[in-house]
């Protein structure tokens, strides 16, 4: 089939990508010339696991191509993903106006019919809106069709070509046919195509993100308790996640979550709520507990500093708001280091990929290492803010000549207790008992 995706974030260019590795011709549109340019000459502009040889395969092969030229890309498609950016405005709610811009020129140009797919996280009733805008600036027949993504940042390669499950929303026979016609070689192992109303749709996004964030939350809280009656909260979370009826996943307790999804759309999600006069409880307790969780560590910190953390040097590991990503977006690193920089301590950080994006957002106020040995060199204390797997198992012999004070405060509770006990360590993590 042909398709154009019109945008070329996270989402657009792994949905581009993964049609174009299935066979389909790909057009990829952006405004940033500067970018497009590059993706023509085989750069990634994002970091995702096995994307790039898709990428490159599929350039090679001619599938997949990128342009500037809207009009283009209508001409090119029978479907066409809007998988552009809904930021979060002021209120707390996502703004639409990149997503209604470009349905406003489709209306415009578009000469045969279309399926218009909103790929775009959206609250209920953007596929309407979506609709009556192309509907204000064309008489061509044309279908609107909601098909929210859930692709997990680290993961989203797999997640596209083998999902759990595909969500399309449509009142429209035709467009389901040609849905179901474009989505069928990627649910061949039996997983469903679930069809349904556009307004369900776009709410089992925001459902099943809220849920999510809403089960993390709860295992800090739960944590947070633990460290205070002294329990451990991972043998907590062995004895709940063996009942099939909550499931292992999600349960790992840590300091808080980041990322361009979970914060937003919860947020959206409540704001949404509030249009209508009703009140998501659950959703303010989430949001209010993550805020605090994300720098629950550092009154530990200053504590263990006698509350004067000045000229004091904190290595960080881990700087994205999950592995396998470069995503910095309210990465609970980005609230430690500002708490610590305010307390007058300096900073030496590393992250296998985003200290990049970091260096952009903050220039010279912190150090960065070329390794993880090389950041906790004469530092004072090693705070783990990111999973990634390289750090699971460091040379303790190594930290321990190389550090000032042998003192890990771990936010994502990587090492085991006793362990560190016999290495000599002070550790201090989220829900256990530090040592």
């Amino acid at each position: 089939m042909n398709i154009t995706v019109v945008g070329t974030g996270y989402v657009g260019l792994v949905t581009g990508t993964c049609l174009a590795e299935n066979g389909n011709n790909v057009i990829c549109v952006d405004i940033d010339e500067n970018k497009v340019n590059r993706m023509k000459n085989g750069e990634v502009p994002i970091y995702e696991p096995h994307l790039d040889v898709l990428f490159e395969r599929n350039i090679e092969a001619g599938r997949l191509n990128f342009t500037t030229n809207l009009i283009q890309g209508l001409d090119h498609a029978e479907v066409i993903f809007l998988a552009l950016p809904t930021p979060e405005d002021e209120d707390g709610s996502a703004d639409l106006k990149y997503v209604l811009g470009v349905a406003q020129e489709i209306g415009q140009h578009i000469t045969d019919y279309k399926v218009i797919v909103d790929k775009s996280t959206v609250p209920v009733g953007t596929a309407e809106k979506v609709e009556a805008t192309i509907a204000a600036n064309t008489s061509t027949e044309f279908d609107v069709v909601s098909n929210p993504e859930f692709l997990r940042e680290g993961f989203a390669v797999d997640d596209f070509l083998k999902p759990e499950r595909i969500v399309v929303g449509t009142s429209s026979q035709r467009a389901e046919e040609i849905m179901h016609r474009l989505y069928k070689p990627f649910v061949r192992s039996g997983n469903p195509i679930i069809f349904m109303d556009e307004k369900s749709a776009e709410l089992t996004k925001y459902a099943a993100n809220s849920f999510l964030a809403t089960k993390i939350t709860f295992m800090n809280e739960i944590a947070n308790y633990c460290q205070i009656v002294g329990a451990d909260v991972d043998k907590v979370r062995i004895g709940m996640g063996t009942d099939s009826r909550i499931g292992k996943r999600f349960l790992f307790p840590g300091i808080g979550y980041g990322g361009s999804c979970f914060p937003k759309d919860v947020k959206a999600l409540h704001k949404s709520g509030q249009d209508v006069n009703h009140q998501f409880k659950i959703l303010d307790a989430v949001v209010e507990v993550n805020e605090a969780q994300k720098t629950i560590l550092f009154p530990q910190i200053n504590n263990h500093f006698g509350g004067n953390l000045k000229g004091k040097t904190i290595s960080i590991w881990g700087l994205a708001f999950k592995p396998e990503t470069d995503d910095i977006r309210e990465a609970p690193s980005l609230y430690m280091i500002e708490k610590l920089l305010e307390a007058g301590a300096k900073i030496k950080a590393f992250d296998p990929e985003a200290m990049e994006n970091v260096k952009q957002k903050l220039g010279d106020k912190i150090q960065f290492a070329d390794n993880m040995y090389e950041a906790t060199q004469n530092t004072d204390a090693l705070l783990i803010c990111t999973e990634w797997s390289i750090f699971r198992t460091p040379n303790f012999i190594k930290l321990k000549a190389e550090m000032n004070d042998t003192v890990i405060f771990d936010g994502r509770n990587l090492y085991d207790i006793d362990e560190m006990t016999e290495a000599g360590f002070k550790y201090i993590s989220i829900g256990r008992t530090a040592v």
